[in-house]
């Protein structure tokens, strides 16, 4: 199990567990300028042993513990990968061009059991319920693998999105195929992409929510996605600067080799 991390969206729309070491590897698991827009959503919310002997030897529990692991590795300007993926919640199947008429969209990869995601889930509900009003597309993946963590499967993210009243879709990547698509590595890993008319979704900021992790006693406020949703819903340049996202790294298949 996952010794690893989790987790109101305030002022200008702004909680870590320290890293740790595996019994198995799994290979793992992110801008600041403000506008009126950001500002109003701010303040909207303040192995088992062998008998030996005849006698029986305790079983002993794997424990699997995530590696903190921070986005990386996806250039700015990439083209938003193509998907098909089942809703667990209503059973719908969702694509890409469900959204090519927004002019802009958040993919999200989350999970159930990352502290990284429990300790922000809230806040990201919020948040993406603020923003979808004003035309953003949001659509949250989870792409791990239910072998080495159930808790994760479909029937507990349906669950999940029902409990947290999702506003946005909650997708289930069985395959891991779109994970490895959009190269994401952790949970939570948020990509903003903007359409410009005809053009595929472009890739405009790939970063944190804000600086806020479990341990660290820093208010949630979604300041740094919120500000970068602003720029892309205004038109206004995104800045370069980019802290990245840090969380849980996405649980891969055992078998699967990166």
């Amino acid at each position: 199990m996952d010794a690893a991390a989790t987790g109101a969206v305030s002022s200008a729309g702004s909680r870590l567990l320290s890293p740790s070491r595996t019994l198995a590897t799994f290979r793992a698991c992110f801008f600041v300028s403000s506008t009126s827009s950001s500002s109003s959503f701010l303040s909207s919310k303040s192995g088992l042993f062998p008998l030996q002997h005849k006698k029986s030897v305790p079983a002993r529990k794997l424990v699997i513990r995530a590696a903190r692991t921070e986005s990386k590795g996806v250039s700015l300007g990439f083209r938003a990968p193509h998907f098909q993926l089942p809703e667990p919640l209503t059973g719908k199947m969702w694509k890409l061009e469900d959204f090519e008429s927004c002019p802009a969209l958040l993919v999200m990869f989350i999970c159930n059991h990352c502290p990284f995601v429990k300790h922000l889930k809230k806040d990201i509900a919020k948040l993406s319920k603020f923003y979808m009003k004003k035309g953003l597309a949001v659509v949250a993946i989870s792409s791990n693998s239910v072998a080495t963590h159930p808790q994760d499967g479909p029937q507990f993210m349906a669950e999940e999105a029902k409990l947290f009243n999702y506003p946005f879709p909650y997708l289930y990547d069985e395959s891991q195929e779109v994970a490895r698509d959009f190269g994401a590595v952790c949970t939570p890993e948020f990509f903003l992409y903007k359409k410009d008319g005809r053009r595929p979704f472009e890739l405009v900021y790939h970063g944190q929510f804000d600086d806020s992790r479990p341990s660290n006693n820093v208010p949630v406020t979604g300041r740094d996605l919120s500000l970068a949703i602003d720029c892309v819903l205004s038109g206004q340049p995104m800045t370069s600067v980019q802290k990245p996202s840090v969380g849980c790294s996405i649980k891969w298949h055992p078998e699967t080799k990166l």
